[in-house]
């Protein structure tokens, strides 16, 4: 009799969430069993700040449960993920993305645009930071630390301290918890992380078998829109916590040839920001071309923001560029 599958995730109420969904999504496609194993990570014991974590805090303990053979797979929020590949193991599906957009919860119901001046917004990301200061609403931005419950609690508890949070909007959604939602804000007004909403299936790049079994899980869409986001972030050398934003969209187009069965002129459309966290500088650039070319279109792209300084700005903050790493999953 085979045995279930192990799928480690980390122990969160979000993260368990969305390995489930996972778990599911597997069991019901082909028929395997599969159990969670809760993996407890370097940035659950953690209560610093965001932008002092280091790279790979929420993933590294789930890399080396998979060396160890401890489980089979995992699942991470995919922009937990350093941008460089991790030696023998292999990224075997990126599900569906969910929308990647941020969101957010305010006291009475509240839209951005109704906030009053000195109002007190918390987020957990140098990104959210640096673009809500670019809107020049004179808004009081404060970064916090918890997860989901936590930071919503800081708004609509009993307790409550802050006017508003803005979180993401799929984690939210994993949760069931779109209702506390008062404006899901537009990608022109809050640029996403680098692969928000997405998640990546990691397993051992050896277990051949595994790999295909997993393959079942992978929204090409999907990938290729976090494939050219990534690679951005990865030409920019910028960290995961960096207030660096980027959003691919995947657009289908009408097939090259219908009678000879043309495969179609699908479009990646890529934007991509980089925002000084005063907001003060706030560079935004696009680039469209085909999702084949998903990686070379994020690249491309993260060369004209450097040629127009991004470096500098980049380089400004020192708790920015390669050694640091995102709140990720418990936004």
């Amino acid at each position: 009799m085979t045995r279930p599958l192990r799928l480690g995730t980390r122990g969160s109420a979000l993260a368990m969430a969305q390995s489930g969904h996972v778990a599911e999504a597997l069991t019901e496609a082909t028929g395997r069993e599969v159990e969670l194993v809760e993996v407890v990570t370097a940035g659950d014991r953690s209560a610093a700040p965001v932008h002092r974590l280091g790279v790979g805090v929420f993933v590294s303990a789930l890399r080396d449960a998979l060396a160890a053979d401890a489980i089979d797979f995992a699942v991470h929020s995919y922009k937990d993920l350093p941008t460089a590949a991790a030696p023998g193991l292999h990224i075997a599906a990126v599900p569906p993305r969910h929308d990647p957009r941020d969101a957010l919860v305010a006291k009475d119901g509240r839209t951005l645009a109704e906030l009053p001046s000195g109002a007190v917004v918390g987020t957990g990301a140098l990104r959210r930071i640096a673009q809500l200061h670019a809107l020049g609403m004179q808004l009081e931005v404060t970064p916090i630390r918890g997860n989901v419950d936590t930071r919503l609690g800081r708004v609509l508890g009993p307790d409550a301290d802050l006017d508003a949070v803005v979180l993401a909007r799929a984690g939210l959604a994993r949760l069931g918890r779109t209702d506390v939602i008062t404006e899901t804000l537009d990608p022109m007004l809050m640029l996403p992380a680098p692969a928000q909403g997405a998640l990546a299936v990691e397993c051992r790049a050896d277990d051949t078998d595994l790999v295909e079994l997993l393959a079942v899980l992978d929204h090409a869409p999907s990938r290729a829109a976090v494939v050219a986001e990534r690679a951005l972030l990865a030409t920019l050398e910028a960290g995961c916590s960096a207030p660096v934003a980027a959003y691919a969209v995947i657009a289908e187009g009408e097939p090259t040839s219908s009678l000879a069965g043309g495969a179609g002129g699908d479009e990646i459309y890529l934007r991509g920001a980089v925002i000084s966290p005063d907001g003060t500088r706030d560079l935004r650039l696009s680039r469209t071309g085909t999702p084949a070319d998903a990686a070379e279109i994020g690249k491309a792209l993260a060369a004209e923001l450097l040629d127009l300084g991004a470096d500098s700005i980049l380089g400004h903050d020192g708790s920015t560029g390669p050694g640091t790493q995102h709140i990720g999953s418990t936004e």
